[in-house]
C-alpha cells in the first residue's frame, strides 16, 4: 500500500512537470495529492461507478471518473491547481500510464 502511494504521488509529480495546466510544487504535495485522490475514488468515485454501471464503456469511463477526481481534489486542495477538465483529463492519463510502467519495473 506504501509503494502503491509513492508510485502514485511519482506518477501526479511527472504529470505536474510535463503539464503547464497544472501546479505541484514538491513531492510532498504530491503525496498528499496522492492521499486525496485514494479517498476520493474510495468514496465517491465507487458511488459513481454504481450509479453509472453500463453507461460507458469501462476503461474510457474510469478516464473520465479520474479526471472528475482530480478535479475535486484541486477544489480541496489549495496548493494543487489544475486550469480545467482537459488539463485533469491529460493529467489522468499521465497518472494511469506513468504508474502502469513504474509498477511494471517494481
Amino acid at each position: 500500500m506504501i509503494i502503491d502511494l509513492l508510485i502514485c504521488a511519482v506518477s501526479f509529480f511527472i504529470g505536474a512537470k510535463l503539464l503547464s495546466g497544472v501546479t505541484l510544487e514538491s513531492f510532498v504535495q504530491a503525496l498528499i495529492v496522492g492521499v486525496v485522490v485514494a479517498i476520493l475514488d474510495v468514496t465517491i468515485g465507487n458511488v459513481l461507478k454504481i450509479v453509472t454501471l453500463g453507461i460507458l464503456s469501462l476503461g474510457i469511463f474510469n478516464w473520465l471518473l479520474n479526471a472528475i477526481i482530480i478535479q475535486i481534489a484541486d477544489w480541496f486542495l489549495p496548493n494543487f491547481k489544475v486550469k480545467n477538465f482537459w488539463w485533469a483529463l491529460l493529467l489522468a492519463g499521465i497518472v494511469s500510464l506513468s504508474s502502469s510502467l513504474i509498477s511494471s519495473f517494481i
